[in-house]
């Protein structure tokens, strides 16, 4: 069977075909809810190879690869400069079983907007397609609004932890708005932009010619919290962030510093409280480490340089961290609220996310600490019936408060699964800071597939 869709984005046609051209926009329109995740985009729409795999969103050693890679090949015949491409599937035993044939069409509309069109030939359901597209359209309009509201010169920017979750996001936002990404890696380097990063002894030449670092390399904070497992958390950011700011200040003003932080910074227990970027910082093991690794951005800062630290909140995304297994568990049928359920919970997309990081590097205005949290927090039992009803699933059986310290530990439990902030990111808000999505319900759609096929955006 076939599915023939089209979209009107309004941007022009030459737009929509180089953000279709540009590093970075597979990623960018691959949806985080389909169990085929981007290894490689093709080099060429005339003829380029693409590679998917498939591969589980759970975390840890459950997000492990499970099956062979899907090639999709572009069919030089079918290319049109600026029009059309075409798409194959050429490898086993996806090809035999399916048949996929995807032809991608850029119109114009008779008011100069880009009508963008899928035909997909496969023997798939579809049912099964309409969620992918519906996000394609919704991702590709999305980002090129962003694009348009955080325009700038091109820059150099070097990322460290860019194989992560955000970082992988990052750089293909980064590609699709046109900037150089160099990532540094602890590795052996893989050609012109990736860089050795010693994490005890950084070279001195590492930032040369980049005007902008995105640090988020660090380990991660969910786990048992075993003074070990603390210590390993401290000792990837603190040190090492404080490193990389020597090397930006040395840089004279050069090089802006954007560093990840956490909402962890307020502690984990501030029921009630409305806390903003100039709130009293929290007491507790989070806090303790987030505190300190602010503080560890401090030589980039007194040598002039612009810092600004993302204290991030807990991210939604259909690709990784905690909602993956949330979700799996509300399908199920066994969903329902943690412990009392009114703890706050301050939540953001991972595209909002990736927004607040673009604008924090092209924006000179934007500096300090930024709350990087959707506008409206919500509690825990608020957070369990949006996504069940997002799901159309019942969520009625209660999580017991003790049940997370099986995985975690008491006070693992304590400072994540049950912390409660209600964080709000005024300094986002007080310069008009537009949000792809600030309700809940839509930044869950999007994320899982549950958004309508739109005609138009």
């Amino acid at each position: 069977m076939s599915i023939d869709l089209t979209c009107t984005i309004p941007v022009s046609p030459g737009e929509a075909w180089r953000y279709f051209s540009s590093p970075g926009a597979f990623l960018r329109l691959s949806p985080p809810f389909m169990p085929l995740r981007p290894v490689e985009q093709a080099d060429s729409l005339r003829d380029g190879v693409a590679v998917l795999e498939p591969r589980t969103a759970l975390p840890g050693p459950l997000g492990v690869r499970f099956g062979p890679r899907w090639h999709a090949q572009h069919d030089a015949a079918g290319f049109v400069e600026g029009e059309r491409f075409v798409d194959r599937c050429v490898s086993q035993p996806y090809a035999a079983a399916t048949g996929w044939v995807h032809t991608h069409t850029v119109t114009a509309t008779p008011d100069g907007d880009a009508r963008i069109g899928d035909r997909v030939d496969a023997r798939v359901p579809g049912r099964m397609l309409s969620p992918v597209f519906a996000y394609r359209y919704r991702q590709m309009a999305a980002d090129l609004d962003s694009l348009t509201r955080y325009g700038s010169r091109t820059l150099t920017v070097a990322i460290s932890g860019a194989s992560g979750l955000v970082g992988t996001a990052l750089a293909a936002l980064l590609g699709v708005a046109g900037h150089r990404v160099i990532t540094l890696v602890r590795g052996e380097p893989r050609g012109a932009d990736e860089r050795h990063w010693d994490t005890s002894e950084p070279a001195a030449d590492l930032l040369d010619d980049v005007d902008v670092l995105v640090h988020l390399a660090g380990a991660p904070i969910a786990g048992r919290f075993t003074d070990r497992h603390l210590a390993l958390v401290r000792d990837s950011r603190v040190g090492p962030t404080r490193r990389l700011a020597e090397l930006v200040a040395a840089r004279g003003g050069a090089t802006t510093l954007v560093s990840a932080s956490a909402i962890g910074y307020y502690g984990a227990d501030r029921a009630g409280e409305r806390l903003v970027e100039d709130s009293d910082p929290g007491t507790g093991p989070v806090a303790d480490i987030v505190i300190d690794w602010e503080r560890a951005c401090e030589p980039a800062r007194l040598a002039g340089a612009r810092v600004v630290n993302v204290r991030t909140g807990i991210v939604l995304s259909g690709a990784g961290g905690m909602l993956p297994p949330l979700a799996a568990i509300t399908r199920s049928g066994l969903g329902g609220r943690l412990g009392s359920g009114r703890q706050w919970m301050s939540w953001i997309s991972l595209d909002d996310l990736t927004d607040i990081y673009l604008r924090a590097i092209v924006d000179p205005e934007m500096s300090g600490p930024v709350n990087a949290v959707a506008p409206g927090p919500v509690s825990n039992s608020e957070f369990t019936r949006v996504l069940g009803s997002v799901l159309h699933r019942p969520t009625i059986v209660p999580v017991p408060g003790w049940a997370p310290a099986l995985l975690l530990g008491g006070r693992g439990s304590d400072e994540l699964a049950l912390a409660d902030q209600r964080i709000l990111p005024r300094a986002l808000t007080g310069v008009g800071h537009h949000f792809r999505h600030p309700v809940l319900a839509d930044a869950l759609a999007h994320e899982l597939g549950a958004e309508e096929l739109p005609a138009e955006l």
